[in-house]
């Protein structure tokens, strides 16, 4: 299979991962749209990948099970989807805010959900959802982030079934370069950074190039489904 003229749909595809696969998905012919909840970073993303006559924008709120069901009735026939939209946040379980746990579900786990149940695919379509290294190796705080990925992972394999003969898989990155470690790290994200790549078998941390090709490989290999792919460079290992 090839993604030339195909259409693929990012969701959280404004910035970090899902901007990565937007650009991946750019270079082998594809048409994209972005789906975000804030329209300002949307076009930001939209004018950081040119391509103006391939490159959509929609807001809309993944986590509100409607707006899904809207997006997907107004969007032109869609080859495959990939959700990477996540709100990450680390909270210690003696401390727990559960209401800010619930976001975090809700923005992962259930958006994966939605979109499951609302995606209309053409023949030879695909899911890919995101995880991350947390499933298997989880940092301190991270019980809550640990918990969906390893859910969505479950269900993946439920879905490969389910939902055939469109195709479902996940893309499990280890650590990468992306906006959201200014959020959870601050100003001790290039320290961190650092600190971990020496660990690594590779010798570096991830870049969205490396997840942008894996999420790739998943849309256009018509003969892998139900599958985990860990894009993480050796974490596990370490």
């Amino acid at each position: 299979m090839t993604l030339e003229q195909q259409h693929v749909v990012v969701v959280g595809g404004s910035s970090g991962i899902g901007l990565g696969v937007a650009q991946a998905a750019l270079e082998q012919g594809a048409r994209v749209t972005l789906v975000s909840r804030s329209p300002e970073k949307l076009a930001q993303a939209a004018e950081q990948l040119g391509s103006p006559d391939r490159v959509r924008t929609v807001s809309a709120d993944a986590t509100e099970e409607d707006a899904v069901r809207r997006l997907f009735e107004v969007l032109p026939p869609v080859n495959h989807v990939v959700v990477t939209a996540v709100e990450a946040r680390y909270l210690p379980i003696k401390e727990m805010d559960f209401a800010a746990a619930r976001r975090i579900i809700d923005s992962k786990l259930m958006a994966a959900f939605h979109v499951a149940k609302h995606a209309r695919l053409q023949p030879g379509g695909s899911l890919v959802f995101t995880t991350g290294i947390a499933s298997v190796r989880p940092m301190k705080n991270g019980s809550v982030i640990a918990a969906v990925n390893g859910a969505i992972e479950s269900a993946v394999r439920a879905w490969a079934l389910e939902l055939a003969p469109v195709r479902v898989n996940v893309l499990s990155p280890g650590w990468i370069d992306t906006p959201v470690w200014d959020a959870v790290a601050g100003d001790a994200k290039g320290p961190l950074l650092e600190q971990h790549a020496r660990r690594l078998p590779v010798g570096r941390i991830g870049t969205t190039t490396d997840t942008g090709h894996a999420a790739v490989f998943l849309m256009s290999n018509g003969f892998t489904t139900g599958e985990v792919l860990h894009v993480d460079g050796g974490h596990p290992l370490v």
